[in-house]
């Protein structure tokens, strides 16, 4: 399941097995769909103990790669069914054979990239807090192993040339933007001369890049946010006032958040979506706190009204990192899941906390 791209460069470096790599441009001479859905999900947050488990799934496979598409397979269904699933890559991509590394400088095997789009994902935001973590070497080197993966990628860049061309995707033929902002990098500064190499989050940079992607062609334009307090649930004032200035425009038609590392609201403004904080789709934390574990898989249902593209059904599908062992990602309404009681009530508790559900808001099995 991917969208209709050409990956702007390839290299060498592995990545794990991909089932297929599918266009979904619409064939020639067929209409717009009159709607399309769109999955985003939280941080991938690969820390030691991911990549430890990679390593012993590789042992299954027998191919001498890490292997982390056990570690998505419990999502899977659920990106694979949508039109385009968007990722959050919260961290660089290392060399083939490592260092790797995690908090506080991530380092994460490159075979990601191909488990990410094994899952179904068709791009990753890639501006967080960490993408700096090992400078401009490693802004390069995790763009490459993406390229190689055929995974789309937003947030930070290798040149001028290269932050200067939004990344809009063919979906169907609709034609969705999507941008990725950071509130920092902590503490690490941008290299002068070279503000491409990680995005820094602002209203007017955000708005001016949407902006840039409707002139050359987006219908739809998603903005993907690292911001917040990290293990809130809810949003911060500097968030809510953010997402009422950038879903006040015309230029932004839904905001997905990051960085929290615990699951936020989903609220409407302005007659489009924002959900503040996605939680963490994979992560296992040196310490959990069993809410660092939840995440949600939001949904959308974007629907043409005739003059513009709106959000006409929104949902979320709650998820649990499971600590095992093994380490799995699990989908909590898939039939069949082990209960988490607490978890689903938890998270519907929260996720609509700001008034979502009287506009329509709902999660699967609900």
């Amino acid at each position: 399941m991917t969208v209709a791209c050409t990956p702007e460069a390839t290299s060498g470096v592995p990545t794990a097995p991909t089932s297929r790599q599918v266009s979904k441009a619409a064939p020639q001479g067929r209409s717009q769909p009159r709607s399309f859905t769109v999955v985003a999900t939280g941080d991938v947050l690969i820390h030691p103990a991911l990549t430890a488990q990679a390593d012993r799934d590789e042992g299954k496979a027998g191919d001498g790669r890490r292997d982390f598409r056990d570690l998505f397979a419990g999502i899977r269904p659920v990106i694979r069914r949508a039109d385009l699933a968007l990722c959050h890559l919260e961290v660089p991509l290392a060399a083939p054979g490592g260092p790797f590394s995690g908090y506080p400088a991530f380092n994460a095997p490159p075979e990601l990239a191909g488990a990410l789009i094994d899952t179904g994902y068709d791009a990753c935001s890639t501006a967080s807090n960490h993408t700096l973590d090992q400078g401009e070497t490693g802004v390069k080197r995790t763009l490459r192993a993406m390229d190689a993966a055929g995974l789309r990628h937003t947030g930070s860049a290798r040149n001028r040339r290269e932050a200067a061309k939004p990344l809009i995707m063919d979906v169907g033929g609709v034609k969705v933007g999507q941008v990725s902002y950071s509130y920092g990098f902590n503490g690490i500064p941008i290299p002068d001369g070279k503000p491409w190499l990680a995005n820094q989050l602002s209203a007017e940079r955000v708005i001016a890049e949407a902006k840039r992607a409707r002139a050359a062609g987006a219908d739809v334009v998603i903005a993907s946010l690292h911001w917040g307090e990290e293990y809130q649930h809810q949003p911060s004032a500097e968030q809510t006032a953010l997402a009422r200035r950038l879903l006040g425009t015309k230029a932004i038609d839904l905001i997905v958040g990051h960085h929290a590392h615990v699951v936020q609201p989903m609220e409407r403004i302005n007659g489009e979506w924002v959900a503040y904080g996605l939680g963490n789709s994979v992560a296992r934390h040196e310490d959990p706190i069993g809410v660092s574990e939840e995440g949600i898989a939001a949904r959308f249902r974007f629907t043409h009204t005739g003059k513009r593209w709106r959000v006409a059904k929104a949902e979320y599908v709650p998820t649990l990192v499971d600590l095992g062992p093994p380490i799995r990602l699990r989908n909590l309404t898939a039939p069949g899941a082990p209960p988490a009681p607490e978890s689903l009530r938890r998270t519907d508790r929260i996720v609509l906390s700001r008034g979502g559900a009287d506009h329509g808001l709902s999660r699967p099995g609900r």
